[in-house]
């Protein structure tokens, strides 16, 4: 019997980060597993402010809007959405910048897009994510199949 395998695509964005040197990076662009296993998604950013930035994990599966994950402020310390907290946990290191996402006991239905984004907390800005998910030439950023 062939194993199944669950492919993950990344994307990264800054929402309203001021300043060129604000961004979140997915060195990875897709990372593969069996069905079953664990993968580590990574995102590590830059801000040009040393502490107080949020961030956040989302999933876009097929045409659906994306849906959030969870968010950190430090550590463990944020949200996570109730459908996501048995299997979906992340810490945030400030010390090292970086936020990554893992998934346990993974499953076909976990083959989707997902989102690291970083949202600067001290310009209070509440605005959503949803205009930044595409390319200036619409191609999707990134996908998971």
């Amino acid at each position: 019997m062939t194993p199944l395998f669950i492919s993950v695509l990344l994307a990264a964005m800054c929402l309203e980060c001021r300043a060129q040197k604000d961004n979140v990076l997915q060195a990875k662009g897709e990372e593969t597993a069996a069905a079953g296993g664990t993968v580590t998604l990574d995102c590590l950013y830059n801000s040009s402010f040393p502490s107080g930035n949020y961030l956040f994990w989302y999933k876009q599966d097929g045409n659906n809007s994306p849906k959030f994950i969870l968010s950190r402020l430090s550590g463990d310390d944020g949200n996570t959405a109730a459908e996501f907290k048995e299997r979906f946990s992340s810490t945030l290191d400030s010390s090292i910048r970086s936020a990554p996402l893992k998934i346990q006991k993974l499953q076909l239905s976990d083959s989707a897009v997902y989102y690291c984004a970083l949202q600067p907390t001290v310009t209070g800005n509440t605005k959503t994510l949803y205009k930044n998910l595409w390319s200036k030439d619409n191609r999707i950023l990134h996908n998971i199949h």
